[in-house]
Parts: structure tokens; C-alpha cells; sequence
């Protein structure tokens, strides 16, 4: 269900908003409601202060810390979170430095975890010279929330390495194979000095379209596949991607790795493309061999390049900071839904009713919504 399109329609809240003097001042003189950057870090806590202070240390322990104030519920937790993240975006537009984000998925059994260590060594090697933070997602459980967190167990090298960085997290039931928080956390690492972020997400979906959201470029990861299996992948994803890397390219499954190179760059002649200025490339690379990394990385730079001189780089930032803000105030809207008291009173009543089919789930959540509506706004 979409609160944003009721709440726009709501005239309760409406009247609510124009009660209270400052949003009123908005609405009648256009007056812009903004902070300065100062006036951020003054609000900012002693110990977090400290934290941003050593953010781009060797140490990443304050890098560590800081994630885990993000991830926190704790509303004083999440408040200083806000102050943070808001200061370290005004310092990133007076740096003229670029960092790249690139999103990575792939159906299980893919080999993401063995690309992405061997795609890092390379990055944070000689010939590069990079600092990588990679976010790998895991999936979490439906039933009690839990979540394995093996990625980094599984990055051997990569976990060790000076100019690396590998932070796992929990998808925590959230659609679109991102952890809440997740733009969050690439802010912090990119103001840390990592240079590249690559963010790995869980399995592969309709609902993975959201990491386009949130990257600059998002690479389809997938293996060698006959005609039937190529069919398992969902068409949104592949729309979505801008490289196709077909993994374990390598000994006997390389007629299946050609073939399946093939079946894609027919794909994506077929489908309109997502950039005037791009058509998405499809390669094969072998993890194991260690082969055909180099290309990947060329091509990766070539979009960069095409994206930056086209101006579809920062616009496509601009719109996904923008696309953010509508997801969070959503997903803020249902929590205080829900943490209401006057919902608690009435929704045990509307769940019983509905489960015994005496009123429609359409009517009962119209009921809910219209009594969360019905009280006082407050502004803090």
C-alpha cells in the first residue's frame, strides 16, 4: 500500500501541517528550511565527533563504529545518524574526487563472493591502486530475522587487505535485496577514502530492481546457463543491468559460458536501453583462472566516462537521493503507523474481523489509516 498517495489526499494532515508556524512560513513565503554545515556538527555528540575525526584513519574500527550507529533503532541513535550522514554529504560537495558505486547481483550459485575477492585483489593491487569497501548483504530469516553473514568468511584474502574493506549486514526482511541503511553506510565509506564501494546483494528478483536505486552502475552477475535456465532470470533485472559478466568461464563449461554471452547480447539488441549514450556490454570472466578481469574493469570505466561526460551521472544521483527520501519517509510512516497508540487500541478488532471474513483488508487498512490520520501532528 502506498501511504504517500494517501497521506497526500489526507486534509486532516494537511490542516495538521498548516497548525504549525514554521511549515506555515514555508508554504506562504517559499521560505527554504536548510542547515549549514556547522550548524550540523554542532549538534553532532563528543564520542561521534571523535569518529568522524579519525573516520579516514588506517584504523577502520571508527569506520565500523559509525555503520553500527546507523544500523542502531535507537531513536537518539538514528537522530545523530541523520546529523552525520547530512554533515559528510555538504564536505563531499566541496571535494571535486568521484567515488564509483557499483551494485552487484546474481542468482545463487553465480560465484558473487569469488568475483567480488578476485575483482578487489585487482582493484586494491599495483596496476590500480584503489581503496574498495564492499557491503555484502545476506538474507535474512523470515521466521526469527537472523542472518548468516558469511560473505566475509568467504573473502579470505580481501578480508585481510590493508585497502579493503568488508562490512556484512542483514537485508532485515527489506525488498530489493538492500539493507536499510545502505545509502547510509556508502556515504560513510566514501568519506572513510574508499574510492570504489561495491554492494552485493541477496539472490536475484523482480524486487532487485531497487539496487539500481542506489549505484551508478549495477552489474548482472551470472553463470554459465543453457536456454531453459537463462529463462529463470527475471526480465527487470536484465533491463536493469548495464554489464552482464558471465561467470566460470572456464574449462568444461566454456561452450555453455560462449552460448550464454550470445543469448544476451541478442537480449539486449531487442530491448530499448536504459542510456542514449550506452548499450550494456556483455562478458565472460573466470574467477578461478583469474581471467578477463582486466576487460571488465575497462568497460566498467568506459560507463563511467560516457555517464560523466553526458551529464547522466550526477543526474541519476540526484534522482536516486530523491527516490531515497520518498522509500525512508514511507518506511517511517508505516513504523509510526504501527507505534501508535490509538492503532493498538483498534487493530486487534479490524485483524479479527478481516481474518473471519467479515470485512474486506482494503476497508480495514482505509479505517486504520483514517484514525492515524485523525490525530494530533507533531512536530519536533
Amino acid at each position: 500500500m502506498n501511504f504517500l498517495k494517501l497521506l497526500n489526499k489526507s486534509t486532516t494532515l494537511y490542516k495538521s501541517f498548516k497548525s504549525n508556524t514554521i511549515i506555515q512560513r514555508s508554504f506562504s513565503t517559499g521560505f527554504r528550511v536548510g542547515v549549514s554545515k556547522d550548524s550540523l556538527f554542532s549538534r553532532i555528540k563528543d564520542e561521534n565527533k571523535q569518529l568522524l575525526h579519525n573516520l579516514q584513519s588506517q584504523n577502520t574500527m571508527y569506520l565500523s563504529r559509525l555503520i553500527t550507529l546507523i544500523e542502531s533503532k535507537r531513536e537518539d541513535h538514528q537522530e545523530q545518524s541523520r546529523l552525520i550522514i547530512s554533515y559528510l554529504l555538504q564536505k563531499q560537495r566541496e571535494s571535486k574526487d568521484r567515488s564509483f558505486r557499483i551494485g552487484i547481483s546474481g542468482p545463487p550459485g553465480a560465484g558473487k563472493s569469488t568475483f567480488i575477492e578476485y575483482f578487489g585483489k585487482y582493484l586494491t593491487g599495483s596496476e590500480c591502486n584503489h581503496k574498495v569497501a564492499i557491503l555484502a548483504i545476506d538474507p535474512s530469516s523470515v521466521r526469527s530475522g537472523g542472518s548468516i553473514l558469511g560473505d566475509k568468511t568467504r573473502m579470505t584474502e580481501l578480508s585481510v587487505d590493508p585497502n579493503a574493506f568488508i562490512r556484512p549486514s542483514s537485508s532485515r526482511g527489506t525488498l530489493g535485496g538492500i539493507a536499510k541503511g545502505t545509502a547510509d553506510t556508502v556515504v560513510l565509506c566514501e568519506s572513510a577514502g574508499f574510492d570504489i564501494v561495491l554492494i552485493e546483494t541477496v539472490g536475484v528478483g523482480q524486487s532487485e530492481v531497487s539496487m539500481d536505486d542506489m549505484v551508478d552502475m549495477f552489474v548482472l552477475l551470472v553463470p554459465p546457463a543453457n536456454g531453459d535456465e537463462l529463462q529463470g532470470l527475471k526480465k527487470g533485472i536484465v533491463e536493469s543491468s548495464d554489464i552482464v559478466v558471465v561467470n566460470k568461464a572456464d574449462g568444461e563449461l566454456m561452450p555453455k559460458a560462449r552460448f550464454t554471452v550470445s543469448e544476451y547480447q541478442s537480449a539486449f539488441k531487442l530491448q530499448r536501453p536504459k542510456f542514449e549514450n550506452w548499450i550494456p556490454k556483455v562478458l565472460s570472466v573466470s574467477s578461478q583462472e583469474k581471467n578477463g578481469i582486466e576487460k571488465v574493469w575497462k568497460t566498467m570505466c568506459d560507463f563511467k566516462q560516457e555517464m560523466i561526460k553526458s551529464g547522466e551521472f550526477q543526474k541519476k544521483r540526484s534522482k536516486q537521493n530523491h527516490t531515497i527520501m520518498r522509500k525512508i519517509i514511507e518506511e517511517e510512516i508505516v513504523e509510526k503507523l504501527f507505534e501508535s497508540e490509538t492503532v493498538e487500541q483498534i487493530l486487534p478488532q479490524y485483524e479479527e474481523q478481516v481474518k473471519s471474513g467479515e470485512i474486506s483488508a482494503s476497508y480495514a487498512s482505509d479505517q486504520i489509516i483514517k484514525a492515524f490520520l485523525s490525530q494530533p501532528f507533531k512536530v519536533k
